[in-house]
């Protein structure tokens, strides 16, 4: 009897599935996230082995690390961020990668659509839907008729459906693309004297230091209201932005992770966005561009600039 029930323990260990976490720090909005992807499987009743990895850019480092990861043979990979869902993904062709807080996987790559990813990778992103957006423009500015955006080659993807979504709320939305920093002078010259408010979203090629500069003095100049992608374009000027919480975006990429493991296929399984979002505002810059934040957003802003 005591054999066969080490046996069954020796059995039920070697089926556990195993599951490595690589993300790239241990910064706060990492860690929630590891929490609330570990809590989500957990809570599942799921008997898992777990490995959390750290990739650091150093190549030597990450070869290591890489070959430490083959040695755990993991059934599932869940990756943080842009680099660590990257690198994964090359290093190891054969295995389904279901990644956390990545922004725009379409553009960088990893699936082929939000809705249908296609191949062995999906997960939760940070894009927050734009007619979600354009809504809280409305809120936030009130009548409204033309959103402009500055985008690049690395952010073409998301005009088309985001003029869609502006259409069915009867609202234009004005792109204009840029190839190089040294355009967006001129293009946010343009869009400023043409749109009602400004929506940005992140682009590496727009938002340098210094363009980031320029484009936010252009708006409070001319007292354009400014949807910001982040807070620190929120607290460089920035009239709002819409921010996450980690932990709930690391319970989608948990919940994902539990159905591939159960058998279904990442491809078949469309990128999860943002279940909770949070307001915040700079109190400033709504008072120099002269817009009244809403009483229902103030009741509710998780943060004020001030």
């Amino acid at each position: 009897m005591l054999c066969m029930a080490v046996c069954l323990l020796a059995a039920a260990t070697e089926a556990a599935d195993r599951v490595a976490i690589v993300s790239i720090d241990q910064d706060s909005t990492t860690v929630r996230t590891i929490k609330g992807i570990r809590k989500s499987i957990d809570r599942a009743g799921a008997g898992v082995t777990y490995m959390e990895s750290l990739l650091s850019g150093d190549a030597s480092a990450d070869a290591a690390t890489l070959k430490s990861l083959q040695g755990f043979a993991p059934d599932i990979f869940l990756t943080i961020g842009s680099y660590a869902t990257a690198e994964i993904i090359r290093a190891f062709p054969d295995r389904p990668v279901v990644f956390a807080t990545v922004i725009n996987p379409q553009a960088s790559g990893f699936v082929a659509s939000m809705d249908r990813p296609g191949g062995r990778v999906t997960g939760a992103a940070l894009d927050i839907p734009a007619d979600i957006q354009f809504k809280y423009f409305q809120r936030v500015v009130g009548k409204i008729k033309r959103i402009g955006i500055l985008y690049s080659a690395e952010t073409e993807n998301i005009i088309r459906q985001a003029a869609a979504a502006a259409k069915q709320l009867g609202l234009q939305l004005v792109s204009h693309r840029v190839d190089s920093e040294k355009e967006v002078p001129g293009a946010i010259d343009s869009l400023c004297r043409t749109t009602d408010v400004l929506w940005s979203v992140a682009d590496q090629k727009i938002y340098t230091p210094q363009s980031t500069k320029y484009i936010i003095l252009q708006t409070l100049r001319n007292q354009i209201p400014m949807m910001a992608f982040s807070q620190a374009l929120v607290e460089a000027g920035g009239l709002f932005t819409l921010d996450f919480d980690f932990k709930d975006i690391g319970r989608q990429a948990g919940e994902i992770a539990l159905r591939v493991l159960a058998g279904a296929n990442p491809g078949d399984i469309s990128v999860a966005t943002p279940g909770i979002i949070y307001f915040k505002y700079n109190e400033k810059t709504a008072q120099r561009i002269q817009v009244a934040i809403p009483d229902d957003l103030l009741a509710v802003a998780k943060e004020v600039i001030k």
